[in-house]
């Protein structure tokens, strides 16, 4: 994260998530936490001041990266927009889903290894503290060592467990033509694809073996790690019973009550909830929100979902306004072990989501103090307050 000197400052009048209630109180800022005692005030009277938002999983770096299929950018210009875009939307900490697969292309381990790398280098410069989940192919057995070295030379903290085979060997069948622009975007053929598939395929003996490798070592490295989509209860208890405590995207209820049962966290797409329905026919997320089977919310593709989601949430009367902001600050922070932020309390770092509650923008956000976006009318008053508050800077 970049490092600058940030003024101490009070947040007034406005109301505040705060101890799980909305409050009217004010938000002390020092030394980039949450602290006590007078300090020049910015009037945010008629705003919201909420955790700002924790994003364990999101894609939406991929558009930004190619914005076209066959027209990339540069990895750092993709970053540098994805990192604007996330803090736009109030987010302060977030994982960038980067594929580690047999597809190739974008998806291909020597792809993922460069976006590391470039990760790595654009990090003095974030503005949001963004991360890296890998999501793992489990059919990419040959590549155990090297998945393991880049996790530990870049200090990946996140890792997801998935199958698209059956998948790929459905959409030659069902959409074709999906397959072919899919093959295209790795630079093959439909049929060339295909046959990566069924080599891939060929591995299914060895892979129980090398999802235990890698569980024991993600286990000694600290790793968190679960899987995604799981299509059915079966597939769920069989990651859950390598380690694989998170449940990503669960396909089936079913799944998610098995995942529930043994006390392993559930996390579903906001954009689900944004919508109002699911995909392909898939489970909700509001269902399992309203029967207790979802523990937190992510961007998936779509950054503005979060708070979009919690919002409708509470408007709604799905939930309490404190128990939807839980979905996308408290609760992925216990999710990933981040003591240290996810709710606004003494001590805490000061992330937080300035938000008009009568249009439900984000107005400013703030990372450890910082200010990584300021719009509207809550700039203005930022200005007025505190002239000399640092900027996020290039």
């Amino acid at each position: 994260m970049m490092s600058a000197a940030c003024p101490d400052l009070r947040l007034t009048g406005a109301t505040v998530l705060r101890d799980g209630e909305m409050q009217s109180r004010s938000v002390a800022i020092e030394d980039g936490c949450i602290s006590k005692g007078p300090l020049p005030e910015v009037d945010l009277t008629g705003y919201l001041v909420m955790p700002g938002m924790i994003d364990l999983h999101g894609d939406a770096f991929e558009r930004h990266i190619a914005p076209r299929p066959q027209a990339p950018f540069a990895i750092e210009t993709g970053l540098r927009a994805t990192d604007r875009d996330a803090a736009a939307n109030g987010v302060t900490t977030a994982w960038l889903a980067q594929s580690w697969s047999w597809e190739g292309g974008r998806r291909d381990p020597a792809y993922a290894e460069e976006f590391l790398c470039a990760v790595e280098g654009y990090r003095p410069r974030m503005a949001t503290d963004l991360r890296v989940q890998i999501r793992c192919e489990t059919h990419t057995v040959e590549t155990a060592d090297r998945l393991l070295a880049a996790v530990q030379r870049h200090g990946i903290d996140y890792v997801v467990f998935n199958n698209h085979l059956e998948d790929v060997l459905e959409m030659a069948v069902v959409r074709p033509e999906r397959l072919r622009l899919w093959a295209e975007e790795a630079g093959r053929s439909s049929e060339e694809h295909l046959a990566l598939v069924r080599a891939a395929q060929k591995q299914a003996r060895t892979v129980p073996r090398y999802l235990c490798r890698l569980a024991e070592a993600f286990d000694d490295l600290g790793v968190t790690y679960g899987s995604h989509d799981d299509p059915d209860a079966e597939t769920r208890e069989t990651f859950a019973m390598i380690g694989a405590k998170v449940c990503e995207f669960p396909l089936a209820r079913s799944a998610a009550k098995l995942a529930k049962a043994v006390n392993d966290p559930v996390i579903m797409g906001a954009p689900n909830v944004v919508r109002g329905r699911s995909q392909n026919g898939n489970v909700s997320a509001i269902d399992l929100i309203e029967t207790g089977q979802c523990d937190a919310l992510v961007s998936d593709y779509y950054y503005p979902a979060l708070a979009q989601a919690a919002l409708k949430l509470a408007e709604s009367g799905v939930l309490s306004l404190p128990e939807a902001w839980n979905l996308v600050s408290r609760n992925p922070a216990e999710i990933l072990r981040l003591p240290d932020r996810g709710c606004i309390d003494y001590g805490k770092r000061a992330d937080l989501a300035v938000i008009d509650p009568a249009t439900g923008a984000v107005e400013a956000t703030l990372v450890a103090g910082r200010i990584t976006h300021l719009a509207g009318e809550a700039a203005r008053r930022f200005v007025a307050g505190a002239s000399a508050l640092p900027m996020a800077a290039e």
